[in-house]
């Protein structure tokens, strides 16, 4: 079984550009799916109301959180199959549980259990970066809301015994390399 990497951290940090230059060396990548399900929401909504809650979007918030929780568990589960050393996951299943509880949403014991059940073997997190970030269709918060919705992603992980190593401000090769240099297995 390939070790389990969940690279994780407020919006905006510069995950997706070392997601994608991760799987550009070769490694295998699940990419995030909130921005997917963001974009079907926002179709059935009022374009012009400005949100920084993609929950506002959606008829029912805790369903959507759920789709969110099983797409998250699928990829969990696919990587098992995989025939690779090491697997990364763009986000990770307490994400789910961090951004309901920042957005004041209760979720059952069932999900904290799928966080139970299904760990990561190491947990790599991306810190904010006010030079790098933007907002755009999908990511609708604040500077300020990314570093506290960051704040309450370190607190989920941590609540579920993960100790996190923080990639340091950097090009995206340089976090990259960062990563490898700190994750990988020694041949």
């Amino acid at each position: 079984m390939p070790k389990r990497i969940v690279i994780t951290g407020g919006p905006g940090t510069g995950k997706t550009s070392v997601i994608s230059l991760l799987e550009e060396q070769g490694y295998y990548c699940f990419h995030e799916v909130v921005r997917n399900f963001t974009t079907k929401a926002k179709q059935s909504a009022d374009s012009e109301a400005l949100h920084s809650n993609p929950l506002t979007f959606v008829d029912d918030p805790f369903l959507f959180n759920r789709h969110i929780l099983e797409a998250r568990l699928s990829h969990f589960k696919a990587g098992e199959e995989l025939k690779r050393e090491v697997v990364f996951y763009d986000r990770g299943l307490p994400d789910v549980l961090a951004y309901m509880r920042y957005f004041n949403q209760s979720y059952p014991e069932e999900f904290i259990r799928y966080c139970k059940d299904h760990r990561y073997d190491q947990l790599v997190v991306l810190p904010p970066w006010e030079a790098i970030y933007t907002r755009d269709d999908e990511r609708l918060e604040t500077f300020d809301q990314a570093m506290e919705i960051h704040e309450e992603l370190l607190n989920m992980y941590s609540e579920f015994q993960y100790t996190s190593l923080e990639v340091p401000i950097g090009s995206i090769e340089e976090r990259a390399n960062f990563i490898i240099n700190n994750v990988i297995p020694a041949s």
